[in-house]
C-alpha cells in the first residue's frame, strides 16, 4: 500500500463517498459535511485545513481518508477535527497520520488557538480512536422524545384562564427579553466550553431567525409584580423563567423539536420547576424532541424521570464531546 497526503480538491466528496459508504454515527453524518477546501479565513469565512490520503495504485491515486480542522465562530476557545477513513484501510496508521499533520495545521491557526475538540458515540471506533489520541470526554448530550401528556398540566395562581394567560406567553422570536435569556442561559450550561461573546444579534442569528428553522417561542413568567409595593395591585409582567424554542419539522408526525431553557440565575428548585412547567405545556398534545446536555441539570432533573417511566425515550447513541 503506497499512501500520498494531499489537501482537498473539489470532487473528493464524491470519490470519499463511494468508498466510506453510509455514515456510521450522527457525529460522522454532521462533520461530513466540513470537508472542503482549505481557507485561510476571513470575508466570512472561517479558517480551515483539510487532508485527503490517497491510496495509489499503478500511479492513480484513489482517496481512502480524510482529516479536517477548522476554526468554530461559536465556541472559539478550541477548534473542530474530525478524520474518517475507509474500513479496509484502518488499523494501518493513516489515521494517525492524519491527526498529527492536523495538530502541525492547528499550531499555525491565526486565532493563535490550537486545541482540538470532536465528538464521537460511545463504543465506537471513533471514540477508541480519540481515547487513544488523548482526548478526553468533555460533555454527554443525548437526543430525547418526549411522550404526550408526559406529565401533571400545573395550575397558575387561582386556575383561571386570566392566572394562566399571566404567566404562559406566546412570545416573538425576535424579542430582545427572549433574546437575552437564551444568550445567557446557553453561556451557563455551556460553562465547560465557552461559547464566546453572545449578543442579542448574535443569539437572534444563531437560534430565533427563521433561516435558523425558529418558528415560535412560548415563555413561563413569574406572577405579576407590584413597581409599588404590595398595596399597589400588580400591572407589571412577570419576569421570564422558562423558555421553549421550537423549530421547524420535517413531518407533520415528527416530534417538534425545541430548545428548552430558564432564566439562568434561577436557584435550582424553581429552575427545575419552571422548566418541569413548561415541558408539562409544550408535550401536552403532542411529542417533543429535546437535546439534552449533562451540564443542563434542571432539564436532566426533570427528563431523566421520565426515561425512568417510559414516558420519554432516547432516539439514538449518546454523544460525547471530546477534547485535548
Amino acid at each position: 500500500m503506497a499512501l500520498e497526503y494531499r489537501e482537498w480538491r473539489e470532487g473528493d466528496d464524491l470519490a470519499l463517498l463511494e468508498i466510506w459508504g453510509d455514515p456510521e454515527t450522527l457525529p460522522a453524518q454532521q462533520f461530513r459535511a466540513a470537508f472542503a477546501p482549505s481557507s485561510d479565513g476571513g470575508q466570512g469565512r472561517q479558517w480551515r485545513r483539510c487532508i485527503v490520503a490517497e491510496d495509489v495504485v499503478d500511479g492513480v491515486g484513489i482517496p481512502v481518508a480524510a482529516g479536517v480542522v477548522h476554526e468554530a465562530s461559536l465556541h472559539p476557545e478550541r477548534l473542530w477535527a474530525y478524520i474518517e477513513v475507509a474500513k479496509d484501510h484502518r488499523r494501518s496508521g493513516i489515521g494517525a497520520t492524519l491527526l498529527t499533520m492536523l495538530r502541525h495545521e492547528a499550531a499555525e491557526s491565526p486565532s493563535g488557538v490550537s486545541k482540538l475538540r470532536s465528538k464521537v458515540e460511545p463504543g465506537t471506533s471513533g471514540a477508541a480512536f480519540a481515547e487513544w489520541a488523548g482526548l478526553a470526554p468533555i460533555q454527554r448530550s443525548q437526543l430525547v422524545v418526549v411522550d404526550p401528556e408526559p406529565l401533571k398540566l400545573p395550575v397558575f395562581g387561582d386556575g383561571s384562564e386570566e392566572a394562566a394567560s399571566e404567566q404562559v406567553e406566546d412570545l416573538a422570536t425576535g424579542s430582545v427579553e427572549l433574546s437575552d435569556v437564551v444568550g445567557r442561559y446557553y453561556t451557563a450550561v455551556h460553562h465547560w466550553d465557552s461559547p464566546g461573546e453572545l449578543g442579542v444579534p448574535k443569539v437572534q442569528r444563531l437560534f430565533l431567525d427563521e433561516l435558523a428553522g425558529a418558528h415560535g417561542a412560548l415563555v413561563l413568567r413569574a406572577p405579576k409584580a407590584s413597581a409599588f409595593g404590595a398595596e399597589v395591585p400588580a400591572s407589571r409582567k412577570g419576569k421570564l423563567q422558562a423558555f421553549a424554542i421550537s423549530y421547524a419539522q420535517g413531518n407533520s408526525d415528527d416530534p417538534s423539536e425545541v430548545f428548552l431553557g430558564h432564566e439562568p440565575r434561577l436557584e435550582e428548585g424553581p429552575a427545575r420547576e419552571a422548566v418541569r412547567d413548561l415541558l408539562a405545556l409544550i408535550a401536552y398534545q403532542h411529542p417533543v424532541l429535546l437535546e439534552v446536555d449533562d451540564s443542563m441539570t434542571a432539564l436532566r432533573a426533570v427528563v431523566d424521570p421520565l426515561l425512568d417511566q417510559g414516558k420519554a425515550k432516547l432516539r439514538g447513541a449518546d454523544t460525547v464531546v471530546v477534547s485535548d
